[in-house]
């Protein structure tokens, strides 16, 4: 049988968002409970192992989540969602349901994988999977690494790389040249995002970092032995062991569409309360649109005092919010992707890593359901993770509807959580 814990407010997520969300509304005089997949509170940005020192960002918000009486459920996923404000979490296996009358949703977002020939070989993997193995304590010293994709998320990957000295052999970003001095030249508004981005830039002085230079292949044999990079013009091959590659994020909505929230442009729809279109259910951070922390804080700010009842936002978040996403903004159209990303994947790339699906596979299906029939493409351990997002980019295909478990979970544990919910 499994447990049950009531709450006023259920947070999913332990991340800047997340974390935000859970402080202010326990602040609030709300009994909270954050659940998390991770070990430890954070999320990615502020990923840290287990009794590890928080980066300093996230200190502030993990000691006021603790002084509040955030109740946190570590190492637990979100399964399901059943009638009753309630949902199921699978925690070392079992089934716990919490019930609330109001949820949080801070579940992040995660990394675009563009196929291209190669990039399943052992030593290729995503810029940001890198950046958290490296902060779980893989050791890169001495290794050659090439880091390619596009957006901001590259600089403090290249900076860790560098301080936990890997040999960054070149750091690739895809966007045009001019688009990247416009935006750069953009940042007088933001004097403590040019200082930031310098100090990134110095503690890996010694690489180049070339913008209009895209990842075309990866070759090897049972690992990773060199890339092929091109900027349009020219192409060239660079011996590595690793190749992190990432062409920014995906914002997760399964657990929203779960919960029959709306969903626009990939993104969970919020109105200026963080609220989604279902009662009860607010929303904030990256699975609201893609942002970076400073906008998840101040929207998780936001989330946790409507859902803890607060009628009144304060004016200075609400300006906060605008502000970062102005900058957001800014950061999207100066990063867009070029379209022949959408063109490097062939019909023998594997497209569906899972299942082993290859492009050809699904060259004449018309949605993610027909290439599901056909070809179990986003049938795996992932539900479609990788690849659904992949062929939503290059397909420009609808995601499918998320059905439970949300993740792999024992079999025991659903039915138990089944059972105590009806």
């Amino acid at each position: 049988m499994s447990a049950t814990i009531e709450a006023d407010v259920m947070v999913v997520g332990a991340g800047p968002a997340g974390l935000a969300a859970a402080a202010r509304a326990a602040e609030a005089g709300r009994r909270v409970v954050l659940v998390d997949a991770a070990p430890a509170p954070g999320g990615q940005i502020w990923r840290h192992r287990t009794g590890a020192l928080a980066p300093a960002d996230a200190r502030p918000w993990i000691g006021r989540c603790e002084r509040a009486g955030v109740r946190t459920l570590a190492g637990a996923e979100v399964v399901d969602a059943l009638p009753g404000h309630s949902l199921t979490v699978v925690m070392r296996g079992e089934a716990t349901l919490v019930r609330a009358p109001a949820f949080v949703l801070a579940t992040g977002a995660r990394e675009l994988f563009l196929p291209f020939p190669g990039w399943t070989l052992p030593g290729v993997l995503g810029a940001g999977g890198l950046q958290a193995l490296v902060k779980g304590g893989l050791a890169v010293r001495g290794k050659r690494v090439v880091l390619a994709g596009s957006g901001p998320l590259l600089l403090p990957v290249a900076a860790s790389l560098s301080r936990e000295g890997a040999r960054l052999v070149i750091v690739a970003e895809q966007t045009p040249p001019a688009a990247l001095r416009t935006f750069t030249g953009s940042l007088w508004r933001s004097p403590s995002r040019i200082v930031m981005a310098a100090a990134l830039r110095a503690a890996f002085a010694a690489t180049p970092y070339r913008a209009g230079v895209w990842v075309t292949r990866a070759d090897g044999d049972a690992h990773l032995r060199e890339v092929t990079l091109t900027d349009g013009a020219r192409t060239w091959r660079e011996p590595c062991e690793l190749l992190a590659c990432g062409y920014g994020l995906i914002p997760s909505t399964e657990l929203a569409l779960l919960l029959g929230c709306g969903v626009a442009r990939g993104a969970i729809t919020v109105d200026a309360r963080q609220a989604t279109t279902v009662p009860t259910v607010f929303a904030a951070g990256e699975c609201t649109g893609i942002g970076g922390a400073p906008l998840s804080v101040v929207e998780g700010e936001i989330a946790g005092l409507a859902a803890a009842g607060g009628r009144e936002i304060p004016r200075e978040l609400l300006a906060r919010r605008e502000s970062e996403r102005a900058f957001a903004a800014r950061v999207a159209e100066a990063f867009a992707l070029r379209a022949e990303l959408r063109a490097l994947a062939a019909p023998d790339t594997i497209l569906c890593r899972c299942e082993d699906v290859m492009g050809g596979a699904v060259a004449n299906a018309h949605d993610a359901r027909e290439a599901k029939l056909h070809s179990r493409a986003g049938m795996g351990a992932c539900q479609g993770r990788i690849c659904g997002a992949a062929l939503q980019h290059l397909r420009g295909w609808d995601p499918p509807a998320p059905r439970p478990p949300l993740f792999p979970a024992p079999v025991s544990a659903l039915a138990a959580g089944d059972a105590h919910g009806s």
